[in-house]
């Protein structure tokens, strides 16, 4: 159940120090092909989802809808994983997907823009300008995106439990800090953060369900999990109440729900 995510900018081998992190340790590593496999079962279209979670720069403009059920998607996926086996997970969502964890070591691999130039021009064979341009439409695409998915910047150092330097040291270095931070006794679970981890797994789960079920993609609704008892509020169409609890009862996990709905009838949309 430990988790460690990996967040880097346009720059670096994040994805190969994930890797030696999780074979020094014995976790799983999880990237972006296996996140939204996994999100797929949600109905979710996967070109869409990987819209969401591409490495590109241009994704933005290509998205004109609601971010909310990839969002809400994704987060089932990872904790999903997260409940099979111990991952270490490389991308760029996966620090905000799991909030108020505590065993959720959170790790951000940052350097001085000429370093990252450096790094990009080498693995990409740009010229020093491309790499500069480049660098900066992908940390904006970043940062529209995770602003309108969680409200945050990725920026904001507060969100991290880590921040390594990657131009101050090598790869091998990084790892061991990160695999000492991870078997500290901060980063191990307690009952309380299983618990909450379970809570928030549970909630994803059925959000993610109703959300994915098509009489009910023109609602808004909130969810939230307290030990099996799912409390679920919100605006549905006229006469869907009763499918919400259906779609809910069926859920594995779910023991008690408390639902509070309401819906605006047909004749007050059209004025009568």
């Amino acid at each position: 159940m430990p988790v460690i995510t990996i967040y880097q900018g346009a720059s670096g081998d994040g994805q190969e120090l994930a890797e030696a992190v999780a074979q020094e340790l014995g976790y799983r590593v999880v990237g972006r092909e296996v996140l939204v496999e996994a999100s797929r079962r949600y109905r979710i279209p996967e070109a869409r989802l990987s819209d969401i979670v591409e490495k590109g720069p241009h994704w933005w403009e290509r998205l004109l809808e609601d971010v909310r059920p990839y969002r809400i998607a994704l987060q089932a996926a990872l904790c999903e994983l997260a409940r099979e086996s111990n991952l270490v997970y490389h991308g760029h969502l996966g620090h905000e997907l799991l909030p108020g964890i505590s065993h959720v070591l959170k790790v951000l691999l940052t350097a001085p823009i000429e370093y990252r130039i450096k790094q990009v021009r080498a693995r990409q064979g740009l010229t020093d300008t491309f790499a500069r341009k480049y660098i900066d439409e992908l940390d904006k695409a970043r940062s529209r995106r995770l602003m309108e998915m969680f409200g945050s910047d990725w920026h904001d150092p507060n969100r991290y439990d880590l921040v390594l330097n990657m131009s101050k040291m090598r790869r091998e270095g990084a790892k061991q800090v990160i695999v000492e931070a991870a078997r500290l006794e901060d980063y191990q679970p307690t009952a309380a953060s299983i618990q909450a981890f379970n809570d928030l797994a549970l909630a994803a789960r059925v959000h993610a369900t109703l959300l994915a079920s098509p009489h009910l993609q023109g609602s808004s609704l909130e969810v939230r999990a307290e030990d099996g008892h799912v409390f679920v509020k919100g605006r549905v169409d006229h006469g869907l109440e009763d499918e919400v609890t259906t779609l809910v009862k069926n859920i594995p996990g779910v023991v008690k729900i408390t639902a509070d709905l309401f819906s605006v009838p047909p004749e007050a949309l059209l004025g009568a």
